[in-house]
């Protein structure tokens, strides 16, 4: 049978009665395993069948932006497992979590000392943070926001040393600073495995010289653009070595497939040499499910890129509902399943990861954080909510096991399998793959679900779009 991408293949001999093990999904090669079930009466023979088609379960990124982590331990803030205080990387490593995502502003020492909450995202603060990341076996997504502060779509302000140069000045002075920032986090020993260039960038970065869209939208604004972000890309391969980072470029336009296509529709035109698309979808903000859906399908299909949900959050209080899930910790469980369901059910299987936003966020006096405080991966006593460890199981092996109950086949399998289907087939020789009976639900963070179990050869495969 052909069949695309890595398989893993269970086989269940019901000869009598017999013991069996466990085993797990190798992403490199099919590996044979036993499911544990014990049986009374023969049957030829029970299959179950992993199909997958491109990123394994491992690959896939289960992020958290900890960026202003320092910032509230220096506050006073501590944070904990059930009550027991802990290193908050260490807790989210411990809860699933492999990857963090860590801003990097342009800010001066002065400026970071003058208003922390707004400036202090500087080399010296995000290089030791970046060390305890890798320190704790997490990868790293470094973030280039190419400002003394916060840029988004509305706010793309070059760094304040930046704006008497010529155009031309600015190339060098860009791929300059990339190489140098890049150098700084490999020589502490903490080389980044992603680069953003730009943070939601739909308007373009580093105002006017690479800003798109309205009067800006010419052939000179976007050449302009693409220049600079060649110049960034070329910065970070300068200092990287054999350590090339993957480059992603994100828009805040998660739920908007026309302002996406538009960008990237223009920015390919440029030959700018990215590999992965980010997208903020912040359901407050970005549209319902079904418009995250048709842009990233869309997408995915249009460009051919693995896609990241770069930053996302979901209230676990003090909120109205949305996309018809409720402002409770369940309600932060539940979004983040039909998240991944999304993300990891995209054509080609081109989803790559989910990284939420104001992951390490906890109130704090004088500082107004717009709520996101009450979106974190951490309740108001610093405790690490049920969100945290649905988010790491996104990136679990994905292990199926069966369990043969009064006449039925129970299944289950972690939450790495959102986005795929459950198929069976009774013939490997000529397999007419159906989805299977019954239905697939979530609970206690695996899917599972009961099939009828007869006589006779019968498989099971879970399979990528």
């Amino acid at each position: 049978m052909a069949m695309p991408g890595v398989r893993l293949i269970c086989n269940l001999m019901t000869s009598g009665s017999m013991t069996t093990q466990r085993g797990l999904f190798h992403p490199a090669r099919c590996v044979t395993f036993w499911l544990s079930m014990r049986l009374r009466f023969s049957i030829p023979l029970l299959a179950v069948l992993l199909s997958m088609t491109a990123a394994t379960a491992q690959d896939f990124l289960s992020g958290a932006d900890i960026s202003h982590l320092k910032f509230f331990e220096d506050r006073g803030v501590k944070f904990r497992t059930n009550g027991v205080i802990s290193d908050a990387v260490v807790i989210l490593k411990n809860q699933g979590i492999n990857c963090a995502r860590l801003r990097l502003f342009t800010s001066s020492a002065a400026q970071a000392q003058a208003d922390p909450y707004n400036y202090t995202n500087n080399l010296a603060y995000t290089v030791p943070l970046a060390v305890r990341v890798k320190n704790a076996g997490m990868k790293l997504l470094l973030d280039f926001h190419f400002s003394d502060t916060w840029a988004d779509p509305g706010h793309q302000a070059k760094p304040s040393a930046w704006t008497n140069l010529t155009y031309a000045q600015l190339q060098v002075q860009v791929r300059s600073y990339c190489s140098n920032s890049i150098a700084a986090f490999g020589a502490a020993g903490a080389w980044p495995d992603y680069v953003q260039i730009g943070n939601e960038t739909p308007s373009g970065l580093l105002w006017t010289e690479g800003q798109v869209g309205g009067a800006y939208d010419n052939s000179t604004q976007w050449s302009q653009l693409g220049t600079l972000m060649k110049a960034a890309i070329q910065g970070v391969k300068d200092a990287a070595g054999a350590n090339v980072p993957k480059f992603i470029v994100h828009l805040d336009r998660g739920g908007d497939w026309a302002t996406t296509q538009w960008f990237f529709d223009h920015l390919n035109a440029q030959a700018v040499p990215y590999d992965i698309i980010g997208e903020s979808y912040y359901p407050f903000w970005h549209g319902d499910f079904n418009a995250l859906q048709n842009c990233l399908s869309n997408a995915a299909v249009r460009y051919n890129k693995p896609i990241v949900i770069a930053e996302t959050g979901f209230p676990f209080m003090n909120s109205t509902n949305l996309v018809g899930f409720t402002a409770s910790t369940n309600g932060q469980v539940d979004y983040t399943i039909a998240l991944a369901q999304i993300v990891k059910g995209l054509p080609g299987a081109r989803g790559l990861g989910i990284f939420w936003w104001a992951a390490e966020y906890q109130a704090t006096s004088g500082y107004n954080l717009a709520g996101f405080n009450q979106r974190s991966l951490f309740d108001t006593n610093g405790n690490a909510l049920p969100a945290a460890w649905t988010l790491g199981q996104l990136s679990a092996p994905l292990v199926m096991s069966a369990v043969r109950t009064n006449g039925s086949l129970r299944l289950q399998w972690p939450l790495s399998g959102a986005g795929l289907t459950l198929q069976t087939t009774t013939n490997l020789t000529s397999p007419n793959w159906q989805s299977a009976s019954n239905s697939v639900i979530a609970t206690n963070g695996a899917y599972s679900t009961s099939q009828p179990f007869g006589e006779g050869l019968r498989l099971y495969r879970l399979k990528s779009n």
